[in-house]
């Protein structure tokens, strides 16, 4: 990554390779900074993800302040799953940690929408970059809501190009 530690940037830790995907699509956008996001390698799970977040990434989040982290995760359709991972993350860093997901899995979105992984990340990244709602307000995606204002707010990969 070309991005300066100690500027703004985030770290996009997916649970699987289709999250990754989704990733690898969204900063193919030519709107997006993609110098302020780095994918991180898949974690394999979703409690992977937020083993590895705890276990790999607190410290550096504390030596470096601008550091924010999305944590790509499939909901499976628990209503309890985003309170859980919440709960993993300490109080000092809540405010730089974002948990963002397809509310069952990215493949039964991609079968409502008939695009690939990519694609669809590309269609998340439009929404975004053109401020509409249009992918971001499906079924699956609609959850999101509050997380993705919080981090368009905390660092907006869309400025500065």
């Amino acid at each position: 990554m070309s991005s300066n530690k100690h500027r703004p940037h985030i770290l996009v830790l997916p649970e699987d390779d289709a999250n990754r995907q989704i990733a690898n699509g969204f900063i193919l956008d030519l709107n997006l900074n993609s110098r302020v996001i780095q994918i991180l390698p898949e974690a394999r799970g979703w409690k992977d993800v937020v083993d590895k977040f705890t276990n790999d990434y607190v410290s550096t989040m504390r030596q470096y302040p601008y550091r924010m982290i999305a944590l790509l995760i499939d909901f499976d359709e628990q209503e309890d799953r985003l309170s859980y991972v919440k709960d993993q993350i300490p109080d000092d860093l809540e405010n730089r940690v974002f948990v963002l997901g397809v509310l069952s899995e990215p493949e039964r979105l991609r079968k409502d929408i008939n695009k690939d992984f990519e694609k669809i990340g590309e269609a998340l990244a439009k929404d975004c970059s053109d401020n509409t709602n249009e992918l971001w307000g499906h079924e699956l995606l609609k959850h999101n809501k509050t997380e993705l204002d919080r981090m368009i707010s905390s660092v907006n990969p869309f400025l500065f190009n």
